[in-house]
């Protein structure tokens, strides 16, 4: 019989604007919105990136405000 099996445990992501209580996520911020966008330039989804849903939708608004005033590409090259 084989040996017993091994579980990993996982931990439960925590919402980096939670833990920060950041209430407001400024579109004008390129730097911070840029951690949540790949080289492809798609905003990461809640599963990959950690963030609870309010704040989610608050990023990709952000975030597409951004891309509307030129601060963040909308596709890269």
């Amino acid at each position: 019989m084989p040996g017993p099996k091994r579980f990993s445990v996982r931990r439960k992501r925590v919402c980096k604007f939670c833990a920060e209580k950041i209430t407001y996520i400024d579109y004008k911020d390129g730097k911070l919105l840029g951690h949540f966008i790949p080289e492809r330039g798609k905003i990461l989804p809640r599963r990959i990136s950690g963030v609870c849903s309010t704040h989610q939708r608050l990023l990709s608004e952000a975030i597409k405000r951004a891309r509307h005033i030129a601060i963040l590409p909308f596709v890269s090259d």
